[in-house]
């Protein structure tokens, strides 16, 4: 699988390590929406926490996304449309690159 495949997988960390997976969880579990445990695993219930996140702010681009917890362009396009990238769908080096940066800062001790 090269770096810009976005697939249903079980856990998809987008490049991210576990210990900021694990921030991303607390983040978006400290915005009101719960992501399940907080393992450094970004499966299912911590992507519909953060699908019902991006839909709550808007952070969707065109449609609505379904809260389903598959990671597909939608999905990429809203976190994108977040992070302040190029909005493209794809999960490629810029994207995991602002992804990883982002998630630097330990939201669980914050």
């Amino acid at each position: 699988m090269s770096t810009q495949d976005v697939s249903i997988l079980a856990v998809n960390n987008l490049g991210l390590n576990t210990k900021q997976a694990k921030h991303w969880q607390c983040w978006v579990k400290s915005r009101g929406f719960n992501p399940g445990t907080i393992d450094g695993h970004l499966g299912s219930n911590s992507w519909k926490a953060t699908q019902r996140y991006f839909n709550h702010y808007g952070l969707n681009v065109g449609s609505r996304l379904v809260a389903d917890g598959v990671v597909g362009n939608n999905t990429i396009k809203a976190l994108q449309n977040f992070l302040g990238a190029d909005i493209d769908g794809v999960a490629g080096p810029q994207t995991r690159s602002l992804f990883a940066s982002w998630n630097n800062t330990d939201w669980c001790s914050v």
